[in-house]
């Protein structure tokens, strides 16, 4: 690959990784309500989980995407169902929760699972695969790939949980928390609107 579209690809790695979406929305409310700690199963969900769904679309799942639309559509449909059950969860959730509270956040499976109804997600790898493979090493090119998003991905699920991690002690106050959760409930939700489109 030469070095001009590697450097093409870590900056679209870095800006979709980093910019707000489903995955990121989640893990800062996770910080947030559960702390970094008991976050880091779903961070390495997330990680683990995009980098598999970007090597199922470099061998050939996007193409059958094209091939069954109605696949499609049905991921579509899950993927809208799912975010809105998520976003309400976040949105009514009313406590910081403490090491033996009743809430948890996603577990590793449930975060990597979720990548497969992830619409960002999805476009990203799709995205990323299409441009950035070749013709001449498909393969190779495709390794190249989950390599630039997972050297990615890893500090922006750290640099989102953190954040949420910060923002733990003035979010204890019940209100501010409150109002903090609906708006990442309220953002979620409308993170499947390009999704519908």
């Amino acid at each position: 690959m030469p070095i001009e579209t590697f450097i093409a690809l870590s900056t679209f790695a870095f800006v979709s990784s980093m910019t707000p979406g489903p995955n990121n929305i989640m893990l800062m409310a996770s910080g947030v309500n559960f702390g970094f700690r008991r976050t880091i199963p779903h961070m390495l969900g997330v990680c683990v989980g995009f980098m598999v769904l970007i090597m199922a679309v470099g061998l050939g799942l996007g193409t059958l995407l094209t091939i069954f639309p109605w696949l499609h559509t049905a991921l579509k449909i899950a993927g809208a169902g799912y975010l809105c059950y998520l976003a309400w969860k976040i949105a009514s959730s009313r406590t910081v929760a403490t090491a033996d509270g009743s809430a948890k956040p996603l577990t590793f499976l449930q975060a990597a699972a979720f990548q497969w109804v992830n619409p960002k997600a999805w476009v990203a790898s799709v995205s990323g695969v299409a441009v950035y493979t070749t013709i001449e090493a498909p393969f190779l090119s495709m390794l190249i790939v989950v390599f630039v998003f997972s050297l990615v991905s890893v500090p922006s699920v750290t640099a989102w949980t953190a954040f949420g991690q910060m923002l733990r002690q003035f979010l204890s106050d019940p209100v501010r928390l409150k109002w903090f959760n609906i708006s990442m409930g309220i953002l979620l939700a409308l993170s499947i609107w390009p999704m519908l489109r």
